[in-house]
């Protein structure tokens, strides 16, 4: 008995052999079509990476140098604009687009138009941003364009765009002072139980922060 269910095991494993190798030998040009194009994407994705982003990236890097050096000096316009020879934050936003630097160039032309008070031209900037990386830079991008969304007079999109901004942060530098500007934006929308909660937040979560020591001030305004 046992031995027939050892030899029936045996042709099923035989029948399968078989019919594997009769699928392949009927689909063989179309399997190795299939291997060959996915090699090839493959292929071209490295070479792609190799010989065009990696070199882009390195020009980006290059192009963004010396504005970022007239950024320090709070020369915003020339940073933003460029002269004969160097690129302002604009034209590498424009021509490395797709890069981490192209990318990094919007945050920096949000910074330096929100420093000239253009803030339209900043908040399309700080919008043009992808906040997705660095653990300060994201937030502060963040609160950057909540606080020119203020200036604007949007003060419901400001705070509420200053508290994602405190979230993304979540640290003692940062936070504390996000939610401050927050909680004072939405005193003045006369929203006081979100603003309360804001300086409540400062209190229970940020004890290591400067702003903490007057955190209670704040809440007793509120109290009164």
């Amino acid at each position: 008995m046992a031995k027939t269910k050892k030899q029936n095991q045996a042709n099923e494993f035989d029948q399968t052999i078989a019919a594997s190798v009769s699928f392949f030998e009927k689909n063989q040009k179309k399997i190795i079509y299939g291997v060959s194009a996915c090699l090839i994407v493959i292929i071209a994705a490295l070479l792609i990476h190799q010989f065009y982003i990696t070199p882009r990236n390195q020009r980006a890097k290059e192009a963004i140098f010396q504005a970022e050096q007239l950024f320090q000096s709070a020369n915003y316009e020339k940073a933003l604009e460029g002269d004969e020879t160097n690129m302002g934050f604009l034209t590498v936003a424009d021509k490395f687009g797709g890069t981490k630097v192209g990318n990094l160039a919007h945050l920096y032309a949000g910074l330096c138009y929100e420093k000239l008070g253009k803030y339209e031209e900043a908040v399309d900037q700080l919008e043009s941003f992808s906040d997705k990386g660095d653990e300060m830079i994201s937030p502060a991008a963040l609160g950057a364009l909540g606080n020119c969304y203020a200036q604007l007079g949007q003060n419901d999109k400001a705070a509420e765009t200053l508290l994602k901004a405190a979230k993304k942060a979540d640290n003692n530098t940062l936070s504390p002072t996000f939610l401050i500007q927050a909680g004072q934006l939405f005193e003045a929308l006369d929203k006081k139980d979100r603003a309360l909660d804001c300086y409540e937040q400062v209190k229970e979560k940020y004890q290591q922060s400067f702003e903490y020591s007057n955190i209670d001030k704040y809440i007793e305004h509120l109290q009164k």
